[in-house]
C-alpha cells in the first residue's frame, strides 16, 4: 500500500477476475489524476467453491502485472458453513469481508471515497460507519443497470416468474424489450434465494452518492438519459451517473518479452480478413459444439483464429483451471490439415486485446462479456454474439438491438448452434451488404470511443464531474459541525 498524505480512494473489488480487471484500470485513471488509491481485494475462504479458490491465482497474476497499483488483501472471513450454491457463497464471502474492510478504512489517515463493485453492496454499511462517500463502479453496460435498478419496482408491481415466460418481452425504462429468457439466471425465479439477494442488492444501489459506468455515452445515449432522469427508479432519487469509459487493459503478452505466435500469423493475413473466436476467461462449449463450429468455419471459406478450451465436465460449472485441450480428439478428423492455409487454432488462451486491435482481424465471435464488447467496439469490430452465462444474454440484446454493433448466433439458447448457422453468420458479417453497414457503424463506434476519452470528450468530462463531487464532499464535511 502506497504512502501518501492525501486522502485515499479505496476501491473494493469482488472475487471475480472480470470485475477486478476494470477496477484496476479505474485505479490507474485515478492515479493519473494525482489521487492516492488502493484496491482492497477480498480473499476467498478456503471452504468456498473451487471456482473462487482457483481465481486466487488469476488475481495474483493481475497484482503482479500492475506494480504501479497498490493492493490491500483483506483477510479471509470465517465461513464455517458455506452455502451450497456457488453464487450465494460468493455473495456471503464478500458480505463477511465487510468488518475487515471497515477496520482497514479506519486504519487510514484519511479516506476520500469508497468505490464499490456491484457485488459489494453490503460495504455501504462500512462507508456509512466511517462517514465516507460511497460510489459504485458498474462494469457492465448502462442497459443492464437500468433493468436491474427497475427490478425491485417491477417485482413489487407484477406477478409471475421470468422462468415461466419464455421469450415474452420485458419492458424496462431506457432499454429495448428484453426476452424474459435472456435475463440472468439469478433473477429468473423470484421465489429463489438468489433472486431475493440480487433484488435486495439492486434496491440498495440508490444509497450511493454516485454511479460510475464503464461505458461511453454515445453507445447507450437513450439508456443514460433514462437513468439520469430517474425513470429506472420511480420511487426514490437516482444517484448521479458518470460514464467514464471505455476503460480497458492496454494489452498483454504470453510471457515476459514474448510475442504470441498468433500475432505473427495475423501479420501474414490480409486486412480485416480474419474471424476471431473466443469466449472469455471462463467460457467453453461442449465437444459436440466444437465440431459444429469447426464445420461451420470450414464451409464459410473465411480465415479464422479460434481459441479452443477443453469442454467443462459439467456445462453448468466453470471450474478453473481446465486441462489443455486435445485438438485431435475434439475437432473433426482432418480439419486442421484442410484449413491450415487459412486458419489457426490456439489452445486455451490468446492475447485478446492485441488480436482485436490487429489490422487483419475483421469480426469477433464473442460471449458478450462486457470487457470483450468494449474491446471490440473500441477496435471497430462487428460482433457475432454467442452469450453463455451471467448477464451475457442481456448484453447480447443491448449489443444487437440498442447499440447495433452485432448479430446473434441463433441457437445459443438451445442445445446446439448448428454449423450452418456459424457458416451463415460469418458470411453475413464478412461478405454481405448488411455486414458492410455493420462495419460502418463500428467504425463510428471506434471513433466515438476515442473522442469520449480525449480532452473535452464526454467520458473525460464525466470523470471531471466525479472528481469535482469528491472535492465538494470533502469541503462540506470540513464545514460540518
Amino acid at each position: 500500500m502506497e504512502s501518501s498524505s492525501n486522502p485515499t480512494v479505496v476501491l473494493h473489488a469482488c472475487l471475480g477476475v472480470g470485475h477486478l480487471i476494470p477496477m484496476v484500470e479505474l485505479a490507474k485513471l485515478l492515479r493519473r489524476h494525482g489521487l492516492a488509491v488502493v484496491v482492497a481485494v477480498p480473499t476467498p475462504p478456503t471452504s468456498t467453491a473451487d471456482f473462487f479458490a482457483s481465481s486466487a491465482d488469476a488475481v495474483a497474476r493481475i497484482v503482479a502485472a500492475n506494480p504501479s497499483v497498490s493492493f490491500h488483501h483483506l483477510p479471509p472471513p470465517d465461513y464455517p458453513d458455506p452455502d451450497p450454491d456457488a453464487f450465494l457463497q460468493m455473495l456471503d464471502a464478500v458480505r463477511l469481508t465487510v468488518p475487515s474492510l471497515l477496520a482497514f478504512l479506519r486504519s487510514l489517515p484519511s479516506v476520500a471515497a469508497l468505490v464499490l463493485d456491484l457485488f459489494c453492496v453490503d460495504a455501504l454499511d462500512a462507508a456509512a460507519a466511517t462517514g465516507v462517500p460511497a460510489y459504485f463502479y458498474y462494469t457492465s453496460p448502462a442497459g443492464d443497470l437500468a433493468a436491474f435498478l427497475h427490478l425491485p419496482h417491477y417485482f413489487a408491481t407484477t406477478h409471475g416468474n421470468f422462468k415461466d415466460m419464455g421469450k415474452a418481452p420485458l419492458r424496462f425504462p431506457g432499454v429495448p424489450p428484453i426476452p424474459a429468457s435472456d435475463m440472468p439466471h439469478t433473477v429468473l425465479d423470484r421465489a429463489d434465494r438468489t433472486c431475493a439477494a440480487r433484488v435486495g442488492h439492486y434496491g440498495r444501489i440508490p444509497e450511493a452518492r454516485g454511479i460510475l459506468i464503464n461505458n461511453y455515452e454515445w453507445l447507450e445515449e437513450r439508456t443514460v438519459r433514462a437513468l439520469r432522469e430517474g425513470a429506472c427508479v420511480p420511487d426514490r432519487p437516482t444517484p448521479p451517473v458518470y460514464c467514464i469509459g471505455p476503460l480497458m487493459v492496454k494489452g498483454e503478452v504470453a510471457a515476459e518479452g514474448e510475442r504470441h505466435a498468433c500475432l505473427s500469423w495475423l501479420d501474414a493475413q490480409p486486412v480485416r480478413s480474419v474471424v476471431f473466436l473466443c469466449f472469455g476467461s471462463l467460457g467453453a462449449v461442449s465437444s459436440k459444439q466444437l465440431k459444429e463450429i469447426a464445420r461451420g468455419l470450414e464451409s464459410s471459406g473465411h480465415r479464422f483464429l479460434w481459441v479452443v478450451r477443453s469442454p467443462p465436465e459439467d456445462p453448468a460449472k466453470f471450474v478453473l483451471p481446465r486441462p489443455e485441450p486435445d485438438l485431435c480428439a475434439l475437432l473433426p478428423k482432418g480439419f486442421m490439415e484442410r484449413t491450415r492455409d487459412r486458419g489457426m487454432v490456439v489452445k486455451s488462451w490468446a492475447p485478446q486485446v492485441e488480436v482485436l486491435r490487429h489490422a487483419a482481424t475483421g469480426a469477433f465471435v464473442t460471449h458478450c462479456g462486457w470487457n470483450s464488447v468494449l474491446e471490440a467496439a473500441s477496435a471497430g469490430l462487428p460482433m457475432l454474439c454467442w452469450p453463455q452465462y451471467a448477464e451475457q444474454r442481456l448484453n447480447k440484446v443491448l449489443v444487437v438491438e440498442e447499440m447495433q454493433l452485432g448479430v446473434v448466433m441463433d441457437g445459443y439458447d438451445e442445445e446446439l448452434v448448428r454449423a450452418e448457422e456459424v457458416d451463415k453468420k460469418v458470411r453475413l458479417v464478412m461478405d454481405s451488404e448488411d455486414g458492410h453497414k455493420l462495419r460502418e457503424r463500428l467504425a463510428v463506434a471506434k471513433e466515438m470511443a476515442e473522442d469520449a476519452l480525449a480532452d473535452g470528450g464526454s467520458s473525460s468530462m464525466d470523470f471531471a464531474e466525479f472528481l469535482k463531487d469528491l472535492k465538494s464532499f470533502k469541503r462540506s464535511s470540513a464545514l460540518s459541525p
